[in-house]
Parts: C-alpha cells; structure tokens; sequence
C-alpha cells in the first residue's frame, strides 16, 4: 500500500555543477523532512533490489542537473513517470545563476542549493 503522505525526490547524479546543487538540494530537503525521502540513482539504474520497488511507493520529483534529463529518463526506463520534472540548470538560468564546483559548494553553490529548495518546497506543498 502506497503512503500518500510521503513523497520521493530522484536527484541528479552526475559530476557537473549542477548534479552537485542537485544532490545537495535534495539531501537537505529529506534532512528537514520526515515525510520525505531520496532515491539513490545510481542505485536505481542498476537495478539494485528494493530499489524498483521503492520508485513505484512514493510520487518522485525528478531533479535532473541538465538538459539532458538522466534522472528523468532512467526513472522511465524503469517504468516510472516522475510527478514533477525539475531541470536545475534551466532553473538556475532563470535567475542567472551559476554554481561552479563539480565537487565542492562555494557560496554561489550554496546560493543556488537555497534558491532550488524553495523552488522544490513549493512543489511539494501543492
């Protein structure tokens, strides 16, 4: 039986910038919520038992770090349709901002990881 009350949040895991405020938004956000939780990609795509099962209990967001969409598309090659597709890059484009470490937030990765989960809570209040 599916809890409505909770819902997943799929985050990019690539090695750019925005895979990184992907990761970082998506961690804090669970961090400050008991009715939310992560789904770990990686995990996802290799098909990791549990993990399918685990994709189809909760509404998932999608935070995918680029134009290319991975989370989005790895969720549906595994039969998932996210209830939300949020792209970080062209969201943080909107507002012209940049992070700039692949591996480390600076103050401008840090800017963009509270401006996103804003974004994201508001999704999730709805």
């Amino acid at each position: 039986m599916t809890d409505k009350k909770k819902i997943a949040l799929a985050a990019c895991s690539g090695m750019s910038p925005y895979g990184l405020v992907a990761r970082v938004t998506s961690t804090d956000i669970v961090a400050e919520n008991d009715n939310i939780v992560s789904i770990c990609m990686g995990a996802t795509a290799a098909d990791k038992e549990g993990f399918i099962t685990l994709i189809k209990k909760y509404p998932i967001i999608a935070i995918n770090g680029c134009e290319n969409n991975c989370t989005t598309k790895i969720l549906e090659q595994k039969g998932v349709k996210a209830t939300k597709n949020l792209n970080v890059l062209e969201e943080l484009d909107k507002v012209n901002l940049k992070p700039l470490d692949v591996s480390r937030l600076d103050e401008e990765g840090e800017i963009c990881v509270e401006y996103l989960k804003k974004k994201i809570k508001k999704e999730i209040d709805r």
